[in-house]
Order: C-alpha cells, then sequence, then structure tokens
C-alpha cells in the first residue's frame, strides 16, 4: 500500500493519473500549432475587449456623468443578441465558420476604430450607443461561431480542457486589459483604447488565416440550406431536458445570483464605506478569482453535471457568508472563492451544453447559451439594484444566494430524475 492512499496501490495510481490527465491534455492541446495560434490570438483580442469595455464606460461617464447612461450602452450591445441570438447560431451550423469569423472580426475592428472616430472628433453620444447597437449585431453572429469553431480546433475529447484553459485566457486577458486599460485612459484618453481593441481583432483574423485546415477536427455536416432552422433549434432544444435545467440554473446564477459589479458596488459605496478605492479593490480581488476558478477547472478530468451544482452552491452560500462580512477585507476575502465558482460554473455550463447536444446544433444550443447569459444580465441588474435599495445591499446578498441555493437544490433533482430515466447522456 502506498502512503498518500487508503485504498491501496491500484487507487492511488488512479488518483494520480486522474491528477495527471489535465496536465497531458493542455501539453496535447499546446502540441497542436492551431491551438497555439488560436490561444495566442485570444488573450490578445480579450485583452483588447476588456479595454474598450473600460473605454466606453469611460467616455460615457465623463460625457454624461450619468451610470444609467453608462448602462444603457451596455443594454444596447446587449440587446442584439436577445433578438437575433438565434439567428447567429443557426447561420454558424449553415456556414463555413472560419469564413463567417474572418467578416465578423473584420467587422468588429471597423466598429472598434469608429469608436475611437466619435471619440477623437467629438461626436455625439448617439452616434457611440448606434455602434455598441452595430457591435452586439456583430456578436450575435460571432459568438456561436467562435463556439463550434473552438470545438473544430481542440476536438471533442479535448473540448473540456480546451475550455478551461480558455477560461484562464478571459480572466487573465480581463487583468491586462483593465489595468493596461485604465493607465492608458489616464494618459492617453479612451479613443487609444478603442484603437488597441481595433488592432487586437488583427491577431484572430492573422491566426485563422495561418491555421493547417487539415488538423481541424470537423464537426457534423452542418444544417441544411432550409427555412425554418431557428425554429428547428427551438424543438431541438425542447426535446434536451437535461440542457434545458442546466440553462436553466445558469439563467438564475448568472442574474439574482451572479451580477456582482451590482453588489460589489452597493456594498463598496455602503456598508463597508470603501468608496471607489474599495470598489477597485474588490474588483481586483474579484479577478483574481476568476483566474483561481481558471486554475482550479482545468484540474478536474470531466466537467459533470455534479460540479456544475456543486460550484453553483458553494458560490451561493458563499454570497450569504459575504453579506454577513464585518468589513472590506473580509468581503474580498470570501469574493475569491466566490468568484472562483462562477468559473467553474460558467465553464462547466459551456461544456455540457457542447457535449450533450448534437453538433448539427451546436451554433444554435450555443446560441441559446448566450441568450440566457445576456437575458440573465439585463433581467438580475435592475432586480439587484432595486433590491439593494428597498432592503439593503447585505440582505440582497443573503437573499439571492439562498435563491441561488433553492435554484441548484431543483436542477439537482431534475437531473437525478432524467439520470434515472437514461442512465448516460447523449455525447
Amino acid at each position: 500500500m502506498q502512503p498518500g492512499c487508503a485504498t491501496g496501490c491500484k487507487a492511488d495510481q488512479r488518483c494520480r493519473s486522474g491528477l495527471r490527465l489535465p496536465i497531458r491534455q493542455s501539453v496535447r492541446l499546446f502540441n497542436s500549432r492551431n491551438y497555439r495560434l488560436w490561444a495566442a490570438a485570444d488573450l490578445v483580442s480579450v485583452t483588447g475587449t476588456w479595454m474598450k469595455v473600460l473605454g466606453v464606460n469611460w467616455f460615457v461617464l465623463q460625457a454624461t456623468g450619468s451610470t444609467t447612461s453608462m448602462g444603457l450602452a451596455l443594454m444596447l450591445q446587449t440587446l442584439p443578441i436577445l433578438l437575433f441570438g438565434p439567428l447567429g447560431g443557426a447561420l454558424a451550423d449553415r456556414l463555413p465558420v472560419r469564413r463567417v469569423l474572418l467578416v465578423t472580426q473584420a467587422a468588429h475592428a471597423v466598429l472598434s476604430a469608429g469608436f475611437a472616430v466619435v471619440v477623437l472628433f467629438g461626436g455625439h453620444l448617439s452616434w457611440l450607443y448606434l455602434l455598441a447597437f452595430l457591435t452586439g449585431l456583430v456578436s450575435a453572429a460571432d459568438g456561436p461561431a467562435l463556439g463550434r469553431f473552438g470545438g473544430m480546433v481542440s476536438g471533442p475529447a479535448l473540448l473540456s480542457q480546451a475550455l478551461a484553459n480558455g477560461s484562464l485566457i478571459s480572466s487573465t486577458g480581463r487583468i491586462i486589459g483593465m489595468s493596461l486599460g485604465g493607465v492608458v485612459a489616464a494618459t492617453a484618453g479612451p479613443a487609444v483604447l478603442f484603437l488597441a481593441n481595433a488592432v487586437s481583432f488583427a491577431a484572430v483574423i492573422a491566426a485563422l488565416l495561418a491555421m493547417r485546415t487539415s488538423s481541424l477536427h470537423q464537426l457534423a455536416a452542418a444544417a441544411p440550406a432550409e427555412r425554418g432552422a431557428v425554429r428547428a433549434g427551438f424543438r431541438y432544444l425542447a426535446t434536451q431536458p437535461t440542457v434545458l435545467v442546466v440553462l436553466g440554473v445558469a439563467f438564475v446564477l448568472g442574474s439574482i445570483g451572479r451580477n456582482y459589479q451590482v453588489t460589489m458596488a452597493a456594498m463598496s459605496f455602503g456598508p463597508l464605506s470603501g468608496g471607489p478605492a474599495g470598489y477597485g479593490v474588490l474588483s481586483t480581488v474579484f479577478a483574481a478569482g476568476t483566474v483561481l476558478g481558471a486554475i482550479v477547472v482545468g484540474r478536474f478530468r470531466e466537467l459533470r453535471l455534479q460540479l456544475l451544482v456543486g460550484a453553483g452552491v458553494v458560490a451561493s452560500v458563499l454570497q450569504m457568508v459575504a453579506g454577513a462580512t464585518p468589513g472590506l477585507w473580509s468581503f474580498a476575502a470570501v469574493l475569491v472563492p466566490i468568484a472562483a465558482a462562477a468559473v467553474i460554473v460558467d465553464t462547466t455550463v459551456s461544456t455540457r451544453v457542447q457535449l450533450d447536444t448534437r453538433e448539427d446544433m451546436r451554433g444554435r444550443v450555443l446560441a441559446a447559451a448566450a441568450v440566457v447569459s445576456a437575458l440573465g444580465g439585463m433581467v438580475g441588474a435592475p432586480v439587484l439594484g432595486a433590491l439593494c435599495e428597498a432592503i439593503g445591499p447585505r440582505e440582497t446578498l443573503v437573499v439571492a444566494g439562498a435563491i441561488g441555493v433553492l435554484a441548484c437544490a431543483a436542477g439537482a433533482v431534475l437531473l437525478l430524475r432524467r439520470s434515472a430515466e437514461v442512465p448516460v447522456l447523449a455525447e
């Protein structure tokens, strides 16, 4: 019997093998030239995107001094995903996604340059709102295509690890983009942030053009070019109870349980008396927690539904604990595991909705997940804001956490019933 394992040598070998497997999977991914190109381009693009997010907020607040106006810009960018996301998913399933991405990434670059022009030449704020809406319109087609193409780069066997790596890349890009963007905006103004984001899309275009198409993992044949592709996607989702439960839990956690930008601001400017500086500290700590979560999720051999429910419960319970913390630093300490659990939830949802559905429907399923995420943000933010004003930030965290626990419990019951009916999920 080997030390460190009470069940014997073979079990110990399996334990150590299980820990090593994610590392081997990650190494296998980075051995692929296509994946190296894709990961590098992703980091550059995500960094640029967060610089642009900061630039929009900075410019709107400087121009109006209104957080409502800032929220309007965000809503206009999200609205097209709600309205046209299913159509974008159908296009991703039907058209060659590499070509779709070349067009959408170029469009994003042009629009980001347009933001810079508006700022540099003192354009009216309505032009920025128009560009925000057009950006969302492009994203409605771009998002499902990115997800589908990512599966082609990694292949189904390594998709979970690729998504875990993607979470780490996104978290790292967010920290770099927000940190660098703050310095650039303060010294050179927000226009430079938009120009930097425009250039960042060139990295994705270059990666797409440099990839070896023969090494891509071809997915099942795209849906035939016929009318009713969007309706067919909805009909398919209606026959997938497991995916519907996953999306339902994700909606609750993503709306009332996960709009931390609202609750962090309410706590910092309210009972914690941290003000803007405190909010900045909390935002940085939360971003660090997302990096931790991305590292943790990459250690799992397989992202199962049990992990989704477990991480959701942990995040929700800790959210309730956060409502009772006495000071800024104790609140920040609880934020770290909350952010980590949030990343685990997001990565598991993205993995399951892809692996548990048909490949020819993947674009439409990913579009549905994007709609759920966008709707959760739009619904949850004002609800949490109203609750914070009505009952207080601390009480809001407790109520939202309790709702999250109930949602996870309901999801677990439904999934258990489903597993009793169908022992093995369709892969």
